[in-house]
């Protein structure tokens, strides 16, 4: 009996330190990129790219130098205004990491304003912040 006893607390102890991986649902990444859109049409693209973007988002634009940190992304729209302006997305894909903190989306995007429409592909690495919540850490796109 002290034997049997013994091995289910050594098999207790083993088991307890056994690492358990977080869920790897990649609908939460979809669901965030998706988030990130509808706020685009709602509130415009300049306020959607600043509140989804992590503090330390890094966006590459064509023929531009890589836009470092969410204080120079928020500095780059002074004085600029995207009125009128419509830019959507959807997600075709997404893969999240085994550890659950990081992942990626790419999809099409459409982008209007006054009668021309454009539209191209886009690739957005997602974070999880301090907090948990899902802020895109690296952006980029190019027109079809």
């Amino acid at each position: 009996m002290k034997k049997s006893f013994i091995y289910i607390l050594i098999i207790l102890v083993l088991a307890s330190c056994t690492k358990t991986k977080p869920a790897s649902d990649s609908q939460q990444l979809i669901g965030a990129d998706l988030a990130f859109s509808e706020y685009s049409v709602k509130y415009g693209i300049q306020k959607a790219f600043v509140e989804f973007a992590h503090d330390s988002v890094t966006i590459l634009k064509d023929k531009q130098l890589p836009l470092v940190g969410r204080q120079r992304l928020i500095k780059s729209y002074e004085g600029k205004s995207d009125s009128g302006q419509v830019l959507t997305w959807k997600p075709v894909k997404a893969l999240l990491a085994e550890s659950g903190e990081l992942g990626y989306t790419y999809g099409l995007w459409t982008f209007t304003f006054k009668n021309n429409t454009s539209r191209g592909t886009y690739l957005t690495i997602w974070k999880k912040d301090v907090k948990g919540n899902w802020k895109y850490i690296a952006d980029t796109g190019n027109e079809l």
